[in-house]
């Protein structure tokens, strides 16, 4: 195992920069997780950790040692890919072991290694499979147990469950997070799907436009990001945001919104007459019978679990979930009103949150 620290690592594509400088550190056996929409550099930064694309400027380390000039096979990771990257003419013990071979181990150790992470993986009896006869979550198996079996300081992950539909993905999701807590070796997982970088990571990456927005726990960007893009992209379904300006009136502060609606203003630093967004998750909103955002629904969707409803106020969306179960009709007006204790006020220009 081994830590990663990433310092003012830059890329260029010619004459197009896609990472401006960014700085990470990856602690030793922790789980990390870039994150962030696609295009923001978050696959070409791993890949420049495991040495498949040139850095243009800073530092890689991987247990304090600069692998900025190591080839990948001299930096001791193993990559899990999207694609699987399986060779079809192999059964599933000679891809496992391919690495091994190459390293030319003696064949009881790579019997060895093999059996242990078929075990580990439960793939004890697909050995003599091929690629083909395989499901899309088997060979994802295949390909984390041949980065298993090299016993590696780092795993990287890029997208490895992109290919998997929903119900596989949830279930392939607990095993790599429960792989990682059994080996406890230092891995970075790629995502763009932020309910992935929630259940997985124990620290998130959030990028953008190839800088670092925020980094943190899962539940410390969940619960105070430092700018209105990562409270947008963090949390399903995302936070709701509504324009407005802060008053202060006698030692009492209020959002007055676009529309007039006055809405009592979480504690910030926030000037009077300062244009901000508010912020509040559809599930930190109640109902009332007046007061509060008044809105009308739109849409109405039971999940059995909790009850998701679509509002509309004067031109804004509004996201709103309750655990107890509600029967609107489309058209019916309701009465929102966020709980303060959780909302946020964003610097309408910046978009940095309001201390």
């Amino acid at each position: 195992m081994a830590s990663v620290t990433i310092h003012s690592a830059r890329k260029n594509f010619g004459d197009v920069a896609v990472l401006h400088g960014v700085d990470i550190e990856i602690p030793d056996g922790s789980f990390t997780v870039l994150v962030g929409p696609s295009g923001c550099g978050k696959s070409t930064l791993l890949r420049m950790i495991a040495g498949l694309e040139h850095i243009t400027g800073g530092e890689v380390r991987i247990a304090g040692k600069v692998v900025n000039d190591l080839p990948p096979k001299a930096r001791d990771i193993a990559m899990v890919f999207q694609n699987y990257a399986l060779y079809p003419h192999m059964t599933v013990r000679t891809n496992m072991a391919f690495s091994l071979n190459l390293a030319k181990l003696d064949k009881a150790t790579i019997e060895q290694k093999v059996a242990r992470a078929a075990e580990i993986l439960g793939l004890q009896t697909f050995l003599d499979r091929y690629p083909r006869q395989l499901s899309g979550g088997q060979r994802q198996r295949v390909a984390m147990g041949r980065a298993i079996v090299r016993d590696p300081q780092v795993f990287l992950f890029d997208e490895p469950l992109s290919n998997l539909d929903a119900k596989l993905r949830v279930a392939m999701r607990s095993e790599i997070k429960e792989l990682h807590q059994r080996l406890k070796t230092t891995s970075i997982y790629v995502t763009h799907d932020q309910i992935e970088a929630m259940t997985m990571g124990d620290q998130i990456v959030v990028m953008r436009d190839g800088r670092i927005e925020q980094t943190g726990s899962p539940l410390d960007l969940y619960d105070h990001p430092a700018n209105q893009f990562v409270a947008g992209f963090i949390g399903s379904p995302a936070m709701n945001f509504l324009p407005g300006t802060v008053r202060r009136t006698n030692g009492n502060a209020y959002v007055e919104l676009d529309d007039g609606t006055r809405v009592a203003a979480p504690p910030s630093s926030a000037q009077d007459g300062q244009p901000v967004v508010f912020g509040t998750r559809p599930e930190h909103l109640s109902l009332a019978s007046s007061g509060g955002i008044p809105a009308q629904v739109v849409v109405l969707e039971p999940t059995g679990m909790d009850t998701f409803i679509a509002c509309r106020h004067h031109g804004i969306d509004i996201a709103a979930v309750f655990r107890e179960r509600h029967d609107f009709a489309p058209g019916t007006n309701v009465h929102l009103v966020p709980d303060l204790s959780r909302a946020h006020l964003f610097d309408a220009q910046s978009g940095q949150r309001l201390l």
